[in-house]
């Protein structure tokens, strides 16, 4: 069975805060997000809204990206979420 790594990035209800993080199980992660499952900074900050996503076979390339978003400004991450989705919809329910 091939494994996945997603690249990703979530807000909050008024889409003001971003968070970019990487995971081999991207529906884990966001649920624990969205539970507050954990004390981090998505949950202080109520970051439960997965806007964006990329999904790579290899762990280091994923790493790599990840560090590349976030090392990027805030208008970078913007237009990255707007390119996939415009709305800024909640994408989570999708990949139920």
């Amino acid at each position: 069975m091939k494994k996945y790594y997603c690249v990703y990035i979530i807000t909050n209800s008024t889409n003001n805060v971003l968070y970019t993080g990487v995971t081999g199980n991207l529906i884990a992660r966001i649920y624990y997000h969205k539970h507050k499952t954990v004390s981090s900074f998505s949950s202080k900050y109520n970051l439960n809204k997965l806007v964006y996503y990329e999904v790579y076979e290899d762990v280091k390339q994923a790493i790599i990206r990840e560090k590349q978003i976030k090392a990027g400004s805030r208008k970078t991450k913007l237009e990255l979420i707007c390119k996939l989705n415009p709305d800024w919809k909640d994408l989570y329910s999708s990949l139920l």
